[in-house]
């Protein structure tokens, strides 16, 4: 698998998706060509976006090039629709979904999830593109007995507080909804970023933090993670796969169907199985409907 640039360093992920960015050197330029004019061979130019940053999803590799699950499932698309010539624009992540809902560019690929409020903004296609695995961080003694979030939420635990406009606080309400007579104790948060929940989980103040797995092995597994020191006291224990999407702009519709028959196709013909073993070294769209 391939590996991060030397100069990024871990950081907690939150959010919908995800770890947190900071702008490229490229993100946010608009590439030569203006949008919706015609690039090689009179092909309509289509912008696709995606975060430098959040390896295996997307990144930018050692040698400058847009790489990652996500984006090659894109450069696949790509090759099935041949009218279009898709350009690949790293960049921020508020630059990525300002700029989708602006029209700067045309999608945009973040590990995103689908929520109600984004898809008053974007189209989300029927096929995802990938998945990204979520479940809870708690204190290794707690392990033996608390193994899922049935376990969790029957035992009374608490949970790190989640920003509402977090997917991960519409994640938990709705595992509410549907276990009504042992739901998670949720408390909103007032921060989208929670520097402090694993020092928390820890200290007792809150027995588990709601997150991706890839968060987990960022920050307390990889020999260089931030809580490298914490890895012998915590533990993680998964809780579903969520799937993740591109987002396309409102005005892009004919695309929209388009990257989403390719989407569809590429499923069928076992591609994305195929670079989500490569990427992530496993096919983690089977575990979307496993709870």
């Amino acid at each position: 698998m391939m590996k991060l640039k030397t100069a990024i360093k871990a950081v907690l992920i939150a959010g919908t998706v995800g770890i947190a960015l900071t702008a490229a050197g490229c993100g946010g330029n608009k590439s030569d060509s203006a949008k919706g004019a015609s690039g090689s061979g009179g092909k309509k130019i289509v912008k696709v976006a995606h975060t430098p940053h959040y390896f295996p999803y997307d990144f930018v590799d050692d040698n400058n090039k847009s790489d990652g699950m996500e984006v090659a499932v894109m450069k696949e698309v790509a090759k099935k629709l041949p009218q279009y010539e898709f350009q690949f624009v790293p960049t921020s992540d508020d630059d990525l979904l300002i700029g989708v809902e602006s029209g700067k560019y045309d999608i945009g690929t973040k590990g995103a999830w689908k929520t109600p409020a984004r898809e008053k903004k974007y189209i989300f296609p029927k096929n995802n593109i990938a998945a990204s695995v979520i479940g809870v961080t708690i204190r290794k003694e707690d392990a033996n007995t608390i193994k899922n979030l049935d376990d969790f939420a029957k035992s009374g635990k608490k949970l790190v507080p989640i920003a509402p406009q977090n997917a991960q606080y519409q994640v938990i309400e709705d595992y509410n909804a549907a276990h009504p007579d042992h739901p998670v104790k949720l408390e909103a948060s007032e921060n989208f970023q929670v520097a402090d929940a694993y020092t928390w989980v820890l200290e007792g103040r809150y027995d588990g933090y709601f997150s991706i797995e890839l968060a987990y092995k960022k920050n307390v597994e990889a020999p260089d993670a931030p809580y490298k020191d914490f890895k012998d006291k915590l533990s993680y224990f998964r809780y579903k796969a969520i799937p993740t999407y591109t987002v396309i702009n409102k005005n892009d519709k004919e695309l929209a169907e388009q990257v989403d028959k390719a989407l569809g196709e590429l499923k069928q013909e076992g591609k994305i199985a195929e670079l989500e073993n490569k990427y992530f070294g496993e096919e983690v769209s089977k575990l979307i409907d496993v709870k």
